[in-house]
């Protein structure tokens, strides 16, 4: 058999289209794939590899406040008669009607201290107020009222004088 000659086939020309294919698809892989290493490496600079250790939550109890203790003062009343003044020796306060309205003050209201502890008195037997005993004292201990048998300015319970304010 005889060689057969084809002008347009030839093996050269066939392994040059081959690789013109080759290489454009090679080209194209090849910037496609530096064009996705270049775009990795640009993210990766921003990127940046750590441990993030959240701190422990501590929660601290509010502090104990503890009240103070309630001290009950128990209100103990002389009664000065000539006055209608009555003293509070717990409170060191006077206690006496004024124009129809009871007042609590410091000092006696019309007299010296001096005075009214000269003047004899007598020790209360109640612990609340003054204006609930009133009319009653003032039917027992009226005006120049003297205890009997005793010192002028002292009852029957011993001295009551108490300390100028």
């Amino acid at each position: 058999m005889a060689a057969m000659y084809l002008p347009r086939y030839s093996p050269t020309m066939k392994n040059k289209i081959h690789f013109h294919k080759t290489y454009i698809v090679g080209f194209v892989l090849g910037a496609v794939l530096l064009a996705v290493l270049a775009e990795n490496a640009a993210n990766a600079g921003g990127v940046s590899v750590g441990i993030v250790i959240t701190p422990p939550v501590v929660i601290v109890p509010p502090p104990v406040v503890v009240a103070p203790p309630v001290v009950v003062v128990q209100d103990d009343y002389i009664y000065y008669p000539d006055y209608a003044i009555y003293y509070n020796s717990s409170r060191h306060q006077y206690a006496y009607l004024n124009g129809g309205a009871w007042v609590f003050a410091a000092t006696p209201y019309g007299v010296s201290a001096d005075v009214l502890l000269a003047s004899p008195s007598v020790h209360m037997d109640f612990h609340d107020f003054p204006e609930r005993h009133h009319a009653e004292m003032m039917h027992k201990y009226p005006r120049h009222w003297r205890p009997d048998g005793s010192d002028h300015g002292h009852d029957d319970h011993g001295d009551h004088g108490h300390e100028k304010n």
